[in-house]
């Protein structure tokens, strides 16, 4: 019983704090949510020369990547069906929910702890070795200190989730990912896919990078990116400790209907997991003004680390 009014609390404190969120995120889209399900489709779908779905874009619309409450709620695994249901979506599971008595927003310490809280109830996880728990553990319980966003370091990948900026060509793509705040603060990341048909470089032979060596190829109607060349010093999943070896590989893939553009990733790390982990899939949405650009983020600059009295976070 104790474990199913946490659950309901969760769920209950995350709806409220949609409302606070969606307000920031309209600066971007002009788009209010009301709901936290994934965005439907609308639209047509458009085709560069080579037939293949056109991803150009800027995908600030409510979407995934770092900006709030709203979409990461689906995108982390929840969904809010009712004011007394919410549901599991990677093992269907249905977890009680209380419904909500006020439509008061919340401040940003108050949605913090609700988005937080929600993002930990989804049952999708990755499976470490069982020498690697008590790491994952004490990074998670300390993860004031010890997350590399809290020293403005990138995200990384897959970390940075979907790009809010992909511009599309013959041969590449142009993946932007903003520094802003949100869940977590880091610095501005940007990505150039190759889509010419390279193999990669030999693993022995790449320097460590952040976002590693990516190389793009198409499936069908699906862009494939591959990549490998990490350093150890991210980590793959937004919250939970969740760090990775520098022999890391990734696989995301982007597909597009309409106006939006579905993400997942497959992580594979032998060094450290005992299966290869696969994200609940994401969804962003592109900004709907064709006048759309993606502004300039602030400097990433650290001030609060050294004032830091509790271990509360994230």
């Amino acid at each position: 019983m104790r474990l199913r009014a946490l659950n309901g609390v969760v769920a209950a404190a995350a709806t409220l704090g949609l409302l606070s969120v969606a307000v920031f995120a309209q600066e971007f889209s002009q788009i209010r949510r009301t709901t936290n399900a994934p965005p439907k489709p609308s639209g047509v779908t458009p085709r560069t020369a080579d037939r293949h779905p056109d991803l150009t874009g800027v995908w600030n619309g409510l979407g995934d990547n770092l900006l709030g409450i709203p979409n990461q709620i689906a995108n982390n695994g929840l969904s809010i069906e009712s004011d007394t249901t919410t549901r599991d979506l990677h093992n269907g599971a249905l977890i009680a929910t209380f419904p909500r008595n006020t439509n008061r927003p919340h401040n940003n310490e108050q949605g913090e702890r609700a988005a937080s809280l929600l993002r930990r109830v989804g049952s999708n996880r990755p499976v470490y070795k069982p020498e690697y728990w008590e790491t994952v553990k004490n990074l998670d319980h300390n993860s004031n200190e010890e997350d590399p966003s809290n020293n403005c370091m990138p995200a990384g990948i897959p970390r940075g989730g979907i790009p809010s900026y992909i511009g599309q060509f013959p041969n590449h793509l142009i993946f932007v990912y903003p520094g802003q705040g949100g869940l977590i603060a880091t610095q501005t990341m940007y990505r150039m896919i190759p889509t010419d048909g390279r193999t990669h470089t030999p693993l022995q032979e790449l320097d460590g990078t952040y976002t590693g060596e990516g190389i793009g190829h198409w499936e069908g109607d699906t862009l494939v990116v591959d990549t490998w060349g990490f350093v150890p010093d991210t980590w793959f999943d937004q919250i939970g400790g969740y760090f990775h070896s520098e022999n890391m590989h990734t696989i995301e893939r982007f597909t597009r209907n309409g106006n939006t553009l579905t993400w997942t990733v497959t992580v594979e790390d032998p060094d450290v997991l005992l299966e290869p982990w696969t994200s609940t899939p994401r969804v962003a949405l592109l900004n709907p003004r064709a006048n759309a650009v993606l502004p300039e983020s602030l400097p990433c600059s650290e001030r609060d680390l050294s004032h830091l009295v509790t271990k509360e976070h994230h």
